[in-house]
């Protein structure tokens, strides 16, 4: 129950704050564009779900069911083993997957 409640929270936090916005001219040149990227080894659901493309909250806990049962994944293709993810969508999201 607490493991609901602590990721319901962190979706909260996640999907209401403001990286999603964006203006059209950056502020400053040297950080025009940001590499966005997700530990698949220590990210809970909720992180998951939102920085991986095609993702959702129940591929997300699959990802975490399987990791937890067969330890941290050692390399991006890995993810593939996981119901739901092919490895389609291991390539779609191989710039945003760390290790």
């Amino acid at each position: 129950m607490k493991r609901h409640l602590m990721t319901a929270i962190l979706m909260v936090l996640v999907f209401h704050s403001p990286v999603g916005y964006s203006n059209d001219q950056p502020v400053n040149g040297k950080y025009s564009q940001i590499d966005i990227t997700v530990n698949i080894n220590t990210a809970e659901e909720a992180e998951l779900a939102t920085l991986l493309s095609g993702v959702g909250l129940k591929k997300a806990q699959e990802i975490v069911r399987y990791r937890n049962e067969n330890g941290p994944f050692e390399k991006a293709e890995d993810l593939a083993q996981v119901k739901g993810i092919g490895p389609s969508m291991v390539d779609k999201n191989r710039s945003r997957i760390k290790l």
